[in-house]
């Protein structure tokens, strides 16, 4: 199944806050998505589905930059504020950015969500809640 950018946009448009990202997932997951990476810098994801299709979003903002240190507890802590509901996206990527996340990959076949600094090195493993 190909899926647009468009339709993921479209599903992406009812996620107000970090509460709304399980919904969501399963909404991409139906379209036959089955991997993202998402940059920080600037929000362009790189969309994965099946028999090695992909494509890719569009910069959604201009150029953040990226802390080279990385600061993991005070990530975890701007991260679940922000699935509280207590920040919205543009707001969670500048605190990524803060605390030196560089991208995030979405795996929807482990249901995982990793999050990298600029080193590659992997600063939270999370589980994805399933609604």
């Amino acid at each position: 199944m190909k899926f647009t950018v468009q339709q993921i946009e479209a599903a992406h448009d009812l996620v107000k806050t970090g509460a709304d990202f399980p919904k969501y997932i399963q909404d991409i997951i139906k379209l036959g998505v089955k991997r993202f990476e998402t940059f920080v810098n600037d929000s362009h994801t790189k969309y994965f589905g099946a028999d090695a299709y992909e494509t890719c979003s569009n910069p959604q903002y201009e150029l953040l930059n990226i802390s080279d240190r990385s600061n993991p507890d005070l990530f975890i802590t701007y991260l679940k504020g922000h699935q509280r509901g207590a920040s919205d996206y543009f707001t969670f990527c500048r605190q990524c950015a803060e605390t030196g996340v560089e991208k995030w990959i979405v795996d929807l076949s482990d249901m995982t969500c990793i999050y990298y600094d600029k080193s590659g090195a992997e600063i939270l493993v999370e589980q994805i809640p399933v609604p």
